[in-house]
């Protein structure tokens, strides 16, 4: 039977025209044309199934569109929820493409249900199923009953029911009439291959459970109201990107989406940074959200114990320790950008600054009242002892350099952080701790940086000591409290970094041209950067130049509201992983910074 399923779009989509849907254990992007395009099951980190978007169809992919290749889509999320629904428009009627990975049945589910709205509109149904990275296809054989397929590749194993599927060309395909009022459900069950056959799942009940779940979870957010829908999405993605059952929070959805089209930036962000996880917790805490905190928190402790000197910068999903960095032959990238990779070398680094993302976010944990107990308290006191010994240390940075270690200005504060939280849980918690000690060799570290992080004929710091290059990660100064945002050496920072890293009005992380980075190549505006910006701006009673800049930010949404990690003015394109949390958690602090700036008692209400 011939395909038209694939007519608009061998290559993937441009990164902008993907939208998630996910259970909180996973995730898949669905494309503009009815694609998915990227699904690793059970897990955020497993091997991917359908690898199209780091490649063409023949990574593997499940298309779902109507055979009229004139066929036009609009899409959008059900309010509050990641199911996601697209109505297409064709010269014989209207259907209704509803996809949906069910929440909180403890399954990996993919559910695509098509309804027909008016007319009689021909489908297009087709599966290219790549198991192992595209390293794999599956062996593929009827159920006995005839109601699906089973797809079974080394430990992996799918079963697809709904409609007839026969194998064409490496993949299996169906086309299907819906009528206004039918109803056509298709469903995808991952399990491990040396188990039984999942049982048939009820798609309108499990619809129907997951709406109300999202909905349900949204409620409890207390958005300022001037940014009301787009922050409340964003902590949407926060939630989607945090592993349910284990509480370790990704950076993206995604590996290896490149920095630079065509480049070698192109890295592996499905897994637990420190400072992303303790940034996101700082976000949902803010926000009334005290249970994932809660959640956070035991999967740190878990993640981080034993030797305080092998503390890592990342994870994995459970607090895996080794995420060995390998290059993929199997996908060959997206658009051709290579290698792609699996795993990410950087767990091995050293970076300082980390010791502050996680005393800073315990501390406001402490603050919401999540109590401590001796297990969690003595584990902040072994990191604090590690402080004291590497304070001075060089490291990669927050960037990750792969070029030579550095005496950082932000890791060097983030240092400073860490002692301060550690003074704070003695004077105001009433825990026990060496607080002169920790006290005094804060203010040697504030004095170091004072002394060798300064371009003292600028007036502003710098991105690390030697240099008079700045990095927007010294916008995260005044956020945690080492300067104030009006300070003048502040101020002299931020007017350095406007003249040195604005690019069509969007912030780059600092100037690769610098060569510290050690990698080839250049890269887009950092979309956290820009809302870092406007959180200054906003502190800094710049509250109009802050509201505009943060509108533009908003422009670059995608039509779900979803960030990748950059963007692309020229081409008005996402650029890297996605969707990001970095990005999506700044964007909910430049908008809280927006409404305290305001200083307004009904800024922020309870959506109940």
């Amino acid at each position: 039977m011939p395909s038209t399923a694939w007519q608009h779009g061998v290559m993937p989509s441009p990164i902008e025209d993907y939208a998630l849907i996910g259970d909180c254990h996973t995730a898949a992007l669905v494309s503009r044309e009815g694609s998915i395009d990227w699904l690793c099951l059970p897990r955020f980190d497993s091997p991917s199934m359908f690898g199209a978007l780091l490649g063409t169809q023949e990574q593997g992919c499940w298309s779902i569109r109507p055979t009229d290749a004139q066929a036009t889509a609009r899409r959008r999320y059900v309010e509050d929820t990641f199911v996601l629904e697209t109505d297409w428009a064709t010269s014989d009627g209207e259907i209704r493409v509803t996809d949906v990975m069910p929440h909180g049945d403890r399954r990996a589910d993919v559910l695509r249900r098509i309804e027909g709205i008016s007319g009689t509109v021909s489908v297009d149904i087709e599966l290219r199923f790549r198991f192992g990275y595209a390293d794999a296809i599956p062996w593929v054989r009827q159920l006995p009953d005839g109601s699906g397929i089973v797809a079974v590749a080394g430990p992996d194993a799918v079963v697809v029911r709904g409609v007839r599927l026969r194998a064409t060309d490496h993949a299996h395909a169906a086309r299907v009439e819906v009528a206004a009022g039918d109803v056509v459900d298709v469903s995808l069950t991952w399990y491990p291959s040396h188990r039984e056959v999942p049982e048939a799942v009820d798609v309108g009940a499990r619809v129907e459970h997951t709406v109300d779940w999202w909905r349900d979870w949204a409620t409890h957010c207390d958005p300022p109201v001037e940014y009301e829908e787009a922050v409340v999405r964003s902590l949407l993605v926060l939630r989607a990107l945090t592993h349910e059952d284990t509480g370790g929070i990704v950076a993206a959805a995604t590996t290896s989406l490149p920095e630079s089209f065509g480049g070698v930036r192109n890295w592996d962000y499905r897994y637990v940074w420190l400072r992303d996880a303790s940034l996101t917790l700082e976000a949902l805490m803010q926000h009334g959200f005290t249970e994932e905190a809660h959640d956070w928190r035991n999967w740190l402790l878990r993640a981080i114990a034993g030797d305080p000197n092998d503390l890592q910068i990342m994870y994995g999903l459970a607090g895996e320790r080794h995420l060995v960095e390998e290059e993929l032959d199997s996908l060959p990238g997206y658009l051709g950008a290579a290698p792609v990779r699996v795993g990410n070398g950087a767990y091995t680094q050293y970076q300082g600054d980390v010791f502050g993302s996680v005393m800073i976010a315990l501390d406001e944990a402490r603050s919401v009242g999540i109590p401590e107990d001796d297990f969690s308290w003595s584990l902040q006191r072994a990191l604090l002892g590690v402080v004291e010994e590497h304070w001075n240390r060089p490291d990669r940075g927050i960037w990750e350099v792969r070029g030579d270690e550095q005496h950082f200005t932000h890791s060097r504060a983030m240092l400073w952080a860490a002692l301060d939280r550690g003074v704070r849980a003695v004077r105001v918690h009433g825990l026990d701790g060496p607080a002169d000690r920790w006290e005094s060799l804060r203010d040697t570290i504030r004095d170091t940086i004072e002394r060798e992080n300064v371009d003292h004929e600028r007036g502003c710091y710098v991105q690390h000591a030697g240099t008079t290059e700045v990095d927007a990660s010294l916008l995260v100064l005044a956020q945690i409290g080492y300067v104030a945002a009006d300070d003048p050496r502040m101020l002299a920072t931020v007017a350095a970094i406007e003249e040195d890293l604005l690019q069509d009005g969007l912030l780059l992380r600092y100037r690769t041209t610098s060569g510290v980075d050690g990698l080839p190549g250049e890269e887009h505006p950092f979309l956290a950067c820009s809302f870092w910006l406007v959180q200054q701006y906003a502190a800094s009673g710049r509250v109009d130049d802050a509201r505009r800049l943060m509108g533009r930010l908003l422009s670059f949404r995608n039509d779900v509201g979803l960030l990748s990690e950059e963007y692309d003015v020229q081409n008005a394109r996402h650029v890297g992983n996605t969707p990001q949390a970095l990005s999506h958690l700044s964007l909910v602090r430049a908008a809280d910074a927006i409404a305290n700036a305001q200083n307004s008692g009904n800024v922020s209400r309870p959506r109940r």
